[in-house]
């Protein structure tokens, strides 16, 4: 597998700077000092630029921290994310530092909502953690964000934002987020590795027993929409999702992992590409891709998943 045709390498540099700096990191094995003159092209050109110059003069995209749904804060952030803006770009730190100031829980989570709700959102929390690890936000605040997500965990070893509902099942969902999340934080505080690695564990041990999308009870596909390759994947959970969060954490390879494997296998096409299932639906500021389409994001995201696969 590991011979990648050069005509797809090089349809996938022809891409946005975000989709080329990960194709020399991550598929060319180029030197840092190549792929960080080209990621840090994200800020000035294509859709990282297209996003950075819709943030509004106090600093939130959308008008809001949560909603409105997707082009608020948090969602334009977390694209910004998955397109790899470097760290220390002064909007985002700026949106990181709103992050904080606006919705910093007396619980030690995150809360946007506190009119309406008595306790922090767990899926938002984790989502936010994501954000101020991977943002190297620096305020002392975020080891509180991380234990009340720590402490969140459910039996199973998954999270749920029912929880506080009833809910005695983890969701796919929130779990994808709160690993996703500690794993950023640990990244960043490489001191808290120990705890952290063993709390994710754990989350692991919750997908896998489910062999990434299908009911441990039945064996079933959960739900369909959790096969399909939608970019970005906003909050939604997809096996490519939990895949490429395995792939960047460098888990063991388990052969629960090979249904996951095998479908992202099946869904290539004859020309070698990949294509995104699913557009982005409801309120967006532009389409990165379109529906239907062979799709950079998600040729890209397959070709480095199995990369890590077959190694």
């Amino acid at each position: 597998f590991s011979k990648m045709k050069p005509e797809i390498i090089s349809w996938l540099l022809e891409g946005d700077p975000s989709v080329r700096w990960q194709v020399q990191c991550d598929l060319l094995n180029s030197s840092p000092a190549k792929y960080e003159t080209e990621r840090r092209k994200i800020a000035k050109e294509g859709w990282g630029a297209r996003l950075l110059s819709l943030q509004d003069s106090s600093g939130t995209w959308g008008g809001g921290m949560y909603g409105p749904k997707w082009t608020s804060t948090t969602y334009t952030m977390l694209t910004l994310r998955l397109l790899g803006l470097p760290p220390n770009n002064p909007q985002a730190k700026r949106a990181c530092k709103l992050f904080l100031d606006e919705g910093f829980y007396t619980d030690g989570g995150i809360n946007f909502f506190s009119y309406s709700w008595k306790y922090s959102e767990t899926c938002v929390t984790s989502m936010i953690l994501a954000l101020l690890a991977y943002f190297h936000y620096p305020d002392e605040r975020i080891h509180s964000v991380a234990s009340y997500l720590i402490n969140q965990q459910m039996p199973d070893g998954g999270w749920n934002c029912e929880s506080y509902k009833g809910a005695i099942h983890s969701s796919f969902h929130t779990t994808i987020s709160a690993l996703e999340g500690l794993y950023e934080y640990q990244c960043t505080y490489p001191e808290k590795k120990k705890t952290i690695s063993k709390v994710r564990e754990r989350g692991h041990e919750f997908l896998l027993a489910h062999r990434l999308y299908k009911s441990h009870r039945t064996g079933q596909v959960f739900d369909t929409k959790m096969t399909s390759m939608p970019f970005p994947p906003r909050w939604k959970y997809d096996f490519i999702r939990a895949l490429d969060y395995f792939r960047i954490c460098d888990a063991p390879r388990d052969e629960r992992m090979n249904d996951a494997i095998e479908l992202l296998q099946k869904k290539q096409k004859q020309d070698g590409l990949w294509r995104l299932n699913s557009g982005m639906s409801g309120r967006k500021y532009f389409d990165l891709e379109q529906a239907g389409q062979p799709s950079r994001c998600n040729t890209l995201r397959a070709l480095r998943i199995l990369n890590w696969w077959n190694t």
